[in-house]
């Protein structure tokens, strides 16, 4: 497989493209004001322990607080994370012996790491197992693990890399191998484990000296830190349209001693990067909700807050007259485009797809088989159920940040993100209810409707207007006024001897 890393770097944003075989499988966007969270520590304030919902809500500087849900204490208990009485930790009690409602309280200082980001309302989810991450290995505080990453292939690799982990681990440390320090000798590791060491010191000091909320420790930027994880050496080149982004990432790559420093590009044409190799036309419709494939098909992918759901349709596509090879023809396409889909918009959460419907067991094992093939190649983690009696298929994946489609637009303020607005026959229908209301006051039987040209015209446009039914209906005289900064669905009803807006008093 061929793995190529694209940088676009602007003044507002930068922008790194994961290709593989030519295709845009992964995006990740950092602006000025959304900056990448995980992996950054604070040193937070509980402000709320709830047991009901096993978890703590903990003030961190952010406007949501953070949430700690028990699950996310580790194993082990340090007096660093949080001030813990001393009775509960003597006579060698394990983690598991010690209810977590008894280790926290309201308005107690904490250590915390975020492993999940800000998505919608919900505040960043946060965990006391720190870890520090490095160009070779994730060095974990206070735990006895080794582990070595599952994409190194090598059974004798991976036994060499656990066993100079073993050797290398300080007391009271653990050490995660990173897919980079595949080959690696000992002296490369020790170095990279050295930087870790020290740079756990200053964290250790900072927690200790400084009131909370207050970060404590900051990850990588977007561009070093995709390069730290992503930059392996299967990947065949990074190029980069930015002098002072290459600066960087070729000083990052020569500070940890990768040989992969001939393998980054300066970028030197005028033509833009991305449209270059072909990035921006599939990262455009990487934002469309159809999706169509090379075979005729398309996909329908609707996200909402609840769960994300993938309906796949035959299209243009006119195959044999078996119905049953026709679906899985299609169904087989799908199920490569929906795991493309999914990494590149980095859609997380629950996820239902609808498969066009098919008869043997042996086809829908062929498609569940495919699903599996292609969500090997991603880095979040996926659990999928075998399509169900109706032809669906649940699953969820991991979701650490928000999906593209909300780093890179907003709700719509004329529609609110529900994408529908009130027709002309609704907006006529609201006014007629406030009309029926104000001549049911006091006030004087004369008022003024200002709303959008469009709805002016609607008001006036039949032989009879609907403007001089509502007058005839409910005795009184309407005067229209057309109001271009007006959205079409908005309208105001004033009283015209004093022009006042009594709109929301009979709303």
């Amino acid at each position: 497989m061929k793995k190529e890393i694209i940088i676009n770097s602007t003044n507002e944003d930068t922008r790194i493209a994961l290709v593989e075989n030519s295709k845009l499988v992964e995006i990740f966007v950092e602006r000025p004001d959304y900056e990448r969270m995980v992996g950054d520590i604070y040193k937070g304030r509980i402000r709320r322990v709830v047991k009901g919902m096993q978890a703590a809500f903990i003030n961190i500087g952010f406007e949501q607080d953070a949430f700690l849900h028990f699950s996310d204490m580790g194993n082990k208990v340090n007096q660093l994370f949080a001030d813990i009485d001393e009775e509960l930790l003597e006579n060698g009690n394990k983690r598991s012996d010690v209810d977590p409602s008894d280790l926290l309280r309201n308005n107690q200082e904490i250590a915390v790491q975020i492993i999940k980001e800000p998505i919608s309302s919900k505040g960043p989810r946060v965990t006391t197992e720190l870890t520090l991450p490095g160009r070779y290995m994730v060095l974990a505080p206070n735990q006895d693990r080794v582990g070595v990453s599952r994409k190194l292939s090598s059974i004798q690799e991976r036994k060499r890399l656990r066993n100079l982990a073993r050797k290398i681990r300080p007391k009271n440390f653990g050490l995660i191998i990173r897919t980079a320090a595949e080959g690696k000798d000992e002296e490369t590791l020790k170095a990279d484990l050295q930087k870790l060491m020290r740079t756990w010191r200053e964290v250790q000091s900072e927690i200790k000296k400084t009131d909370p909320p207050m970060l404590i420790f900051k990850d990588l930027g977007m561009a070093s830190s995709v390069i730290r994880d992503l930059f392996t050496s299967d990947v065949e080149r990074v190029v980069i349209d930015s002098r002072k982004m290459y600066r960087e990432i070729t000083h990052y790559l020569k500070d940890v001693g990768s040989e992969l420093l001939q393998k980054v590009e300066y970028f030197k044409s005028r033509e833009p990067i991305f449209d270059f190799f072909n990035i921006e036309p599939e990262l455009q419709r990487s934002l469309e909700r159809k999706v169509w494939m090379k075979n005729g098909g398309y996909i329908i992918i609707e996200q909402t807050e609840a769960l994300t759901s993938i309906d796949v349709n035959s299209g243009r596509y006119f195959g044999r007259k078996d119905h049953e090879k026709n679906s899985l023809k299609i169904n087989l396409e799908a199920s490569r485009e929906i795991a493309r889909q999914l990494r590149l918009r980095d859609i997380g959460g629950l996820i239902v797809i609808d498969f066009i419907d098919m008869e043997q067991e042996s086809n829908k094992t062929k498609i569940m088989n495919e699903l599996y093939k292609e969500f090997a190649h991603d880095r979040a983690i996926s659990r999928m159920e075998d399509i169900s009696r109706f032809g669906l298929v649940e699953m969820t994946r991991q979701r650490t940040r928000p999906s593209l489609i909300y780093n890179i637009n907003e709700p719509c303020p004329c529609c609110d993100g529900t994408g529908l607005v009130p027709t002309q026959g609704t907006v006529l229908a609201n006014l007629e209810r406030i009309i029926r209301r104000y001549v049911s006051s006091d006030y004087d039987r004369r008022i003024i409707v200002q709303a959008h040209p469009e709805m002016v015209e609607y008001l006036n446009n039949k032989r009879i207007s609907r403007r001089l039914r509502l007058m005839w209906k409910y005795w009184i005289k309407i005067n229209i006024e057309a109001d271009g900064k007006m959205r079409r669905w908005e309208f105001r009803v004033l009283v015209k001897k004093t022009r006042e807006d009594v709109t929301e008093k009979f709303k």
